[in-house]
């Protein structure tokens, strides 16, 4: 029993060489090769490293990038179905086995550390040696980027840093969890080995990583850890807050921060923030929107709106990596297609749309008259609005493809009304993030190859405004600068000036019209009191629609506390108004009821749903970090089999045993 507890922990915390043989290395395995006969050229070090890419981009963002998939379980989109089970208390459970508890990408890239790092210090790896330092850094930076994944997963988490021994002793010690903080310093360390050792980014290409790559990734961790910090302060989410669970372990007793105290560490990691956005954003220019939306093959292309759906990205300023796509190759998606579609039966929430400002920076409530038309039609909500708003959501009537000859098989030439009963739109919201009107992606189903990003410039634009007001209190003028650009750029290119936000965003925002609208309203449960920070908070959600970080956002903010004791209720388009009549009397019966809203609710279609059964989204404290699995503490909790004698302690709140549910 020891014994295959010592292969199953050996499995989970490290991974077999023969995992090593997918590596393409244009020779024998490493299965079969020595390790002191490889690792010895530029050439075998990019081998190795062109692996960790394939790892590390596609788990995060997947394909699924812009139809959604990625922030379809907030309150920016939402899908078909009953509802994600983060927001179903009843549903979200401890499992039995794997989880977020896991270390062979972590495992992949210490092997390479511990074979090439003697190497490289005696000088024994022949070629570029620009290219043997610049592979090294790709490795410290993957290692980094899979660590961030466990920090917002599990928050403490082991540092493993070696290969380990086959043995009881020593596994069960790599088990054991450094606190939160620890970690966080751990990535910005590994993140700033990167930073020396790559290449810098003129002349590169954008589809592997670099300095300026790494750069942005830093300033997106350090405002990660800094605001976590903030929001979750004296909490058992944060070493030393009440009930931090690290405490019962006599490792964790007596636990010092870095840097003195919990404020030093926030201070400490929005400086970082800072500092890192601000080599970013104050060298990197934000794509031009010309607030054109094509619709005949005369119409000159808008560079903001074919960011998102080109085949090759490195053109665009702002784009800083991305990942290329190849039929021939077999690596292909199909977010064009869906773009033209119903998205993969997603769209934006009603919350979402209203959240936009009018075209002069006012929310919609503080409108002038006649300026903001409603929401009786789509063609109003979009009205003198956002120009992001108009650019990317869909209306009927408007062309998504337009191109002389056959239309091809994945094309929707003209938006039609919202298919709520057969194709699905969940929301009645339809958008075209990531569209393409190039015939060739459209001529196949999964089979399109335009590029992907997975950073932009606008990202670090945004990291330093909020790290900056978070810090001080107050913005600096080059936050005043680069929030100018994103909303001059989102005005179609007209100039937006800061004194223009200030005047009719700012001083206009009321936070009880906002918080039915937008969980970023909220922390620990309460609206937020400063319109600036919420303001802040507003633009991160316009701009970073479907890239993946809004569930982030939302959790470093503690902004989902108040759905604990209020459920919140997923709307789409008004679909009991005017825009009934666009469907019969039989396909009306499908809907939602209107003695419930007049707005189309996706997630209640029935009367049986989860959803429908709680009144809404509901929420648990636990749920800000997902538990580890059962079968990690009965590995570590040696012959007792008591899972509180493991090394590894659970998540707060949530129990050790599978298939239960978090106490609160």
């Amino acid at each position: 029993m020891i014994q295959k507890n010592i292969k199953k922990l050996f499995t989970l915390i490290t991974c077999s060489l023969v995992m090593m043989a997918c590596v393409e290395l244009d020779q024998e395995p490493l299965s079969s090769v020595s390790p002191e006969s490889y690792f010895n050229t530029d050439a075998q070090l990019q081998a190795y490293v062109n692996n960790l890419y394939d790892g590390s981009f596609e788990v995060y963002l997947g394909n699924a990038a812009y139809t959604g998939f990625n922030d379809r379980i907030t309150d920016n989109l939402a899908g078909k179905g009953d509802g994600n089970t983060i927001w179903i208390p009843a549903n979200y459970k401890v499992a039995q086995n794997d989880g977020d508890w896991s270390f062979n990408y972590i495992y992949k890239c210490n092997f390479f550390f511990h074979k090439v790092l003697p190497k490289y210090e005696k000088g024994e790896i022949a070629g570029n040696q620009n290219l043997v330092r610049h592979s090294i850094g790709e490795a410290y930076f993957f290692r980094a980027f899979e660590y961030f994944k466990k920090l917002q997963a599990l928050g403490d988490f082991p540092i493993v840093t070696e290969i380990l021994e086959s043995n009881m002793e020593s596994l069960t010690e790599a088990s054991k969890r450094a606190p939160r903080t620890d970690v966080a310093h751990f990535i910005l360390e590994d993140l700033d080995k990167a930073i020396e050792l790559m290449e810098g980014d003129a002349g590169t290409i954008k589809t592997r990583v670099t300095q300026k790559a790494a750069l942005l990734f830093k300033s997106r961790v350090a405002l990660y850890e800094g605001t976590w910090l903030k929001y979750f302060n004296g909490t058992a989410f944060v070493p030393n807050g009440t009930g931090w669970p690290g405490e019962t372990k006599e490792y964790n007793n007596g636990y010092q921060f870095p840097k003195g105290s919990i404020q030093a560490e926030i201070n400490f990691f929005l400086d970082e923030a800072i500092d890192a956005a601000k080599k970013v954003a104050s060298t990197t220019e934000l794509t031009v929107n010309n607030g054109i939306l094509p619709q005949s093959t005369s119409d000159p292309d808008n560079p903001y709106l074919k960011m998102y759906g080109d085949v090759s990205l490195n053109e665009y300023t702002e784009v800083v990596l991305w990942k290329q796509y190849d039929r021939g190759l077999g690596i292909v998606h199909n977010i064009p297609i869906q773009a033209q579609t119903v998205n993969g039966q997603t769209g934006l929430t009603r919350g979402y749309v209203d959240n936009f400002l009018m075209a002069d920076g006012k929310p919609i409530y503080a409108a002038t008259e006649n300026e903001y038309k409603g929401d009786d039609y789509l063609t109003d909500v979009v009205e003198n609005r956002d120009g992001r708003l108009q650019l990317f959501m869909k209306i009927p009537g408007q062309l998504n493809y337009f191109a002389e000859g056959p239309t091809p098989q994945g094309a929707t030439r003209v938006e039609p009304y919202p298919d709520l009963l057969i194709l699905q739109n969940a929301t009645g919201y339809g958008y075209r993030k990531g569209i393409s009107f190039d015939a060739d992606q459209l001529s196949e189903y999964w089979n399109c190859y335009t590029g992907l990003i997975i950073f932009r410039a606008a990202e670090a634009y945004l990291n330093y405004i909020e790290a900056v007001y978070e810090r001080h209190g107050s913005l600096d003028g080059d936050a005043k600068i680069y929030w100018e650009s994103i909303r001059s750029r989102a005005n179609n290119g007209q100039s937006v000036t800061f004194s223009d936000i200030e005047t009719n965003t700012i001083q206009n925002t009321r936070i009880e019209m906002e918080t039915p609208n937008d969980w970023g309203a909220y922390s620990a449960g309460v609206p937020l009191s400063d319109n600036t920070l919420y303001n802040i908070r507003r633009e991160r959600r316009m701009e970073l629609l479907g890239e993946g970080l809004r569930l982030m956002d939302l959790k470093r903010w503690r902004a989902l506390d108040q759905m604990i004791q209020t459920p919140y209720r997923i709307e789409g388009f008004k679909v009991w108004g005017p825009m009934r009549e666009w469907y019969a009397p039989e396909q009306q019966a499908q809907f939602s009821p209107e003695s419930k809203s007049k707005y189309y609710l996706p997630y209640e279609l029935a009367d049986n749903t989860n959803v429908a059964i709680q009144g809404g989204y509901k929420w648990k404290m636990a749920h800000y970090l997902s538990p580890i699995a059962a079968e990690h503490f009965l590995i570590t909790a040696g012959k007792s089999g008591d899972p509180s004698t493991s090394p590894i302690y659970q998540n707060p709140y949530w129990p050790f045993r599978a298939n239960e549910t978090a106490s609160e």
